[in-house]
């Protein structure tokens, strides 16, 4: 395993504010065979002074969701001359400030619950020129994608709906409890769970609020073109 211009060891840039946690994976990455550390700073602005010169293969970069710091960090990086790679440590899944930090730069965004293995793995990765993003965060990539693509999945299948399907349906979108509308309809609450739960499958949603929004869309979309 090599990158280009480099040899044999990870040169790496460990960037985060806690100074216990920097020291600790600063400790536990260096006795890592291959890997070097080359150096540790509190601050993105405490990097960027200790860049030009450096020679670093990667950073590892504290990255908080929703945070435009650690995003302008690699931008002022890259301009500065810098053509390493970046691993970003965070501490949440947030599918959105992932996919600004992907595509701005970073070649990976590791979850901080994860254990130390891994990390040792994504770096790995990295280093031969892959992409790592964490599990978790795909998940929530494609939650996000299901959410968007739902109000059309259901508008495809709107006229394969049968009958009680389509009256439970009205009952959701007037606000009406299971109970309530089975009472209308003469059904046991069993009865209309069940049927909420062929819903579900038929539009590819997960919950009843999705459904009401999936179903709203559509009908919006319906009108406005009547």
């Amino acid at each position: 395993m090599k990158v280009e211009g480099r040899g044999d060891v990870i040169r790496l840039l460990l960037v985060d504010d806690r100074g216990l946690f920097r020291d600790s994976l600063c400790r536990y990455l260096a006795s890592e065979p291959g890997m070097r550390v080359m150096g540790e700073c509190s601050t993105p602005e405490e990097a960027i002074e200790f860049l030009p010169g450096a020679n670093v293969d990667l950073i590892l970069l504290d990255f908080e969701p929703g945070s435009s710091r650690s995003n302008q960090f690699m931008t002022t990086a890259v301009a500065s001359g810098y053509a390493g790679r970046f691993l970003m440590i965070a501490t949440r899944d947030d599918a959105h400030g992932a996919a600004i930090a992907l595509k701005l730069g970073a070649s990976g965004i590791f979850l901080k619950s994860e254990p130390l293995g891994r990390l040792v793995q994504a770096i790995h990765s990295i280093a031969d020129g892959q992409v790592w993003v964490d599990a978790q965060i795909i998940r929530t990539f494609a939650d996000r994608i299901a959410e968007r693509e739902a109000p059309f999945v259901w508008g495809r299948l709107d006229s394969r709906l049968e009958g009680r399907e389509r009256q439970v349906l009205d009952g959701i979108l007037g606000g009406l409890t299971n109970k309530k509308i089975g009472d209308g309809l003469g059904l046991s609450e069993a009865s209309v769970k069940n049927t909420v739960q062929r819903l579900f499958r038929k539009t590819g949603v997960k919950t009843r609020s999705q459904l009401v929004r999936a179903a709203l869309e559509v009908k919006s979309l319906a009108q406005s073109q009547d």
